[in-house]
């Protein structure tokens, strides 16, 4: 690398964290996507609608345990939090260190945990925790565009560390992960949300 290339890279770092600092959250989510748009499930986070309609059916006052996989900057850790019981806890699991980074920086709720990880490495990251199972699980994870493996593996890994009754909650753009979900939940209700870019599909697999 000549001096010029490191000079134009400094440049472009520096920028780069100006328009960060600029666009707080969003800028995160942003720069994510642009670095890795199969892993992330769109490039504007869900709306109050998605989060509101996806997250009715939990029972909060029966929730120890919620985990997430794929937070991206926090579009729902914090409404989870707001209703989470003083005792819970709240796991998020993302491959990109730019968002963990971000929300173990702008998060300091002692119920929340952030790791850097795959979500198919669920009951292991569960285990560390403390915890034998978890009551809760959202993704927004793109199953459709997933590596291929990945995504049967996220949802085989997931109904393992679920307990009895508890739920598998995913929003998604194509039914793709109805699927893989099929597999292993029996029961899956489902549900639309239009007032979303783009507008979503929801499932919530019951674990019997």
């Amino acid at each position: 690398m000549t001096a010029t290339d490191i000079i134009r890279l400094t440049l472009s770092q520096r920028i780069m964290r100006r328009v960060k600092r600029a666009a707080g959250g969003w800028g995160v989510f942003v720069q994510g996507f642009i670095e890795h748009p199969v892993m992330v499930g769109s490039i504007i986070p869900s709306s109050r609608f998605t989060i509101r309609k996806m997250l009715a059916p939990v029972k909060w006052d029966e929730c120890a345990l919620f985990v997430e996989y794929g937070p991206g900057v926090g579009t729902f850790c914090r409404p989870v939090l707001d209703h989470l019981r003083r005792d819970g806890k709240l796991i998020v699991i993302d491959t990109n260190p730019l968002y963990i980074d971000y929300l173990k920086a702008t998060i300091s709720d002692s119920r929340f945990a952030a790791v850097l990880g795959s979500a198919a490495d669920v009951e292991a990251i569960v285990k560390a925790q403390g915890y034998d199972h978890a009551d809760y699980v959202l993704s927004g994870l793109p199953f459709s565009t997933l590596p291929d493996g990945v995504g049967p593996a996220i949802a085989a890994a997931t109904h393992r560390v679920l307990r009895p009754g508890g739920a598998f909650l995913v929003y998604q753009f194509s039914a793709k992960a109805r699927d893989f979900m099929a597999r292993h939940f029996r029961r899956i209700d489902a549900g639309f949300e239009w007032r979303n870019v783009l507008p979503c599909q929801l499932f919530w697999g019951w674990k019997e």
